[in-house]
């Protein structure tokens, strides 16, 4: 049956800091145990283009400072919002204030 084309693929599941700069790893030593980068990427789950992207982002980096890393990305992408939304309420009470609403 064709029942192999209806399947929904599964969602990518996106890793988290840690589990990035550990896949990483784990290619590191299977390339050095003479894999190449695609054998090494394919034993570790990951796409070579995933491996390219994770080195350039985490290369060098041990796992507690990848998690550092992601948890300041959250927190500067926090602070921005909340400086656009109190830009925006400033300039409504300006408004305001000199009567243009």
């Amino acid at each position: 049956e064709d029942s192999l084309e209806r399947r929904k693929p599964m969602p990518k599941k996106r890793l988290g800091a840690e589990q990035t700069v550990t896949k990483l790893r784990q290619v590191e030593v299977l390339q050095s145990q003479g894999k190449s980068i695609a054998a090494a990427c394919k034993e570790a789950g990951l796409t070579e283009q995933s491996y390219y992207r994770y080195r350039k982002e985490y290369g060098g980096l041990n796992v507690e400072q990848a998690r550092k890393l992601k948890q300041l990305e959250l927190e500067n992408g926090r602070l921005k919002k909340l400086v656009a939304d109190l830009s925006l309420e400033k300039q409504v009470l300006k408004d305001i204030a000199e009567g243009n609403l």
